[in-house]
């Protein structure tokens, strides 16, 4: 993997890296935009964090709450960690944008993935920056810092998520996905 980092994201999907399309591609039933996307997740990720604080508040009472804080600001320092662990899923190059207007960093990159490898690619910074720590303070409730900082980041990766379910439910058996301007695309390989 070799990460180039682009900067601000222009908001032009064509300026995005990309390969021509596979034979017979098929593109995700998702958000065709940064705007809508953004939108999306930005309701869902709020009407997650409410449960999570509930949750987070009877378990390690008033210190879990106050603690919100300290956990949002340790949440913003791993923004660019939790699109590095994305950048190491894959092989070839990736390339990693902010777009901070709309509360988005991603990266992107032109190969071809397998549906359980993009996945694993869409969630395993949110299983090391929010499930982990926040199972962690459900378990020791002193470490509510923790539990602030996991829930605030597992709400960060609703995008994320979001990916994930459409790979699960749109992605047939031994289909590949690929990254194509902003939007994604399976498609069955030829044998």
């Amino acid at each position: 993997m070799k990460l180039h980092y682009k900067g601000k994201y222009d908001l032009n999907p064509d300026s995005l890296p990309h390969q021509p399309h596979k034979p017979n591609a098929v593109p995700f039933k998702e958000a065709k935009d940064t705007k809508t996307m953004a939108m999306i997740c930005n309701i869902a990720a709020f009407l997650l964090l409410i449960p999570l604080l509930i949750i987070l508040f009877f378990r390690c009472g008033r210190n879990g709450l106050i603690n919100l804080f300290w956990g949002s600001l340790l949440s913003m320092l791993c923004l660019f960690p939790h699109e590095i662990l994305h950048a190491v899923c894959f092989k070839e190059d990736v390339y990693l944008y902010t777009n901070f207007k709309q509360g988005m960093l991603f990266v992107v990159g032109t190969e071809t993935m397998s549906k359980s490898r993009f996945i694993i690619m869409s969630l395993l910074p949110n299983l090391i920056f929010g499930f982990i720590p926040y199972i962690i303070a459900m378990i020791i409730p002193s470490a509510s810092i923790l539990g602030a900082f996991g829930a605030v980041s597992i709400c960060m990766g609703v995008g994320d998520y979001y990916n994930a379910i459409h790979a699960l439910v749109q992605m047939p058996k031994g289909s590949r996905t690929y990254l194509h301007k902003f939007n994604s695309f399976w498609y069955i390989p030829e044998r």
